[in-house]
């Protein structure tokens, strides 16, 4: 990896992690459907001057399924999802759990006829990753919140969905210009909602904050990012940020909100990881394969 590709995946991996912790504040004094207004709407407006100006826009109209699917599973629900979650769970639990997408995301692929991941170790790495994830959450559920567990349940496979709708559907067009569409779009159906819920007194300026830093940085900015970090290593080495991403939300949320971080959240990660290392490993015949 070049030094620009290791600062690329060194920015993306903090981004994305601190996420959660301005999410868990932001909702504190606004709705999740205000919240992911006010992300989408602002985003948007950063990225679409961007997008029209390289002409991206231009072909995503005969696309408009899979496009309007990408938007819903990528963001428009799960962004909901996790913020309400984060009403009743602490921002590191909710980064922890997110960690299991890599799994689902095999289990996806699975369904979609891949025999890729059927191989014992694969199997292996599914069953202890669900070991983690028993840990992570802890023995007593009600603790968490059915609700709030369920809402991450959608969250993840959300996430593990979005890459294979772009992959199977729509690789070809854009990313940026997917995002910018996604997000417009998004931005469009929340905006009812959001001003019936909208806050009756002016936030604190924390939550503000909070707001612009997950709209500016950690979605315009990110995209951005992120897909120069696809150009620069790839799409399958950028994937791995999924595995740092719920560390750095952990110790953020322990380190400015004061949250709890058990030994068994500590020991679920840590399986979370090696199970999806084992999951998403290539069997070798593939990859002897593949590099002939």
């Amino acid at each position: 990896m070049t030094r620009r590709g290791l600062l690329l995946f060194i920015a993306m991996s903090v981004i994305w992690g601190i996420s959660y912790l301005f999410i868990r504040i932001a909702v504190k004094e606004m709705a999740p459907v205000v919240l992911v207004f006010m992300r989408c709407a602002i985003s948007a407006l950063l990225l679409l001057p961007i997008v029209l100006a390289r002409g991206e826009l231009r072909g995503l109209i005969k696309r408009w399924f899979p496009l309007v699917a990408f938007a819903a599973v990528e963001i428009g629900i799960p962004w909901f999802m996790l913020s309400s979650a984060e009403q009743q769970i602490t921002s590191s639990l909710a980064g922890l759990l997110v960690s299991a997408v890599p799994l689902v995301g095999v289990v996806i692929a699975t369904g979609f006829g891949s025999r890729e991941h059927l191989g014992l170790a694969s199997i292996s790495g599914l069953l202890l990753g669900l070991a983690g994830v028993t840990a992570i959450v802890g023995l007593d559920v009600r603790a968490s919140g059915w609700a709030a567990l369920v809402e991450m349940a959608l969250v993840v496979v959300c996430y593990a969905a979005g890459p294979v709708i772009v992959s199977r559907y729509l690789s070809e067009l854009p990313s940026m210009g997917v995002t910018a569409v996604a997000l417009t779009g998004c931005a469009l159906v929340y905006a009812p909602w959001a001003a019936l819920q909208w806050p009756r007194s002016v936030p604190h300026a924390d939550a503000i904050v909070s707001v612009l830093v997950l709209a500016v940085v950690c979605t315009a900015i990110a995209f951005v990012l992120f897909f120069a970090l696809i150009g620069e290593i790839g799409p399958v080495r950028a994937t791995v940020i999924t595995y740092i991403n719920p560390a750095v939300a952990a110790v953020a949320g322990v380190i400015v909100l004061h949250e709890i971080f058990t030994a068994g959240m500590a020991i679920g990660f840590v399986l979370v990881l090696a199970g999806s290392v084992l999951a998403t490993r290539r069997p070798v015949q593939l990859e002897s394969q593949s590099s002939v």
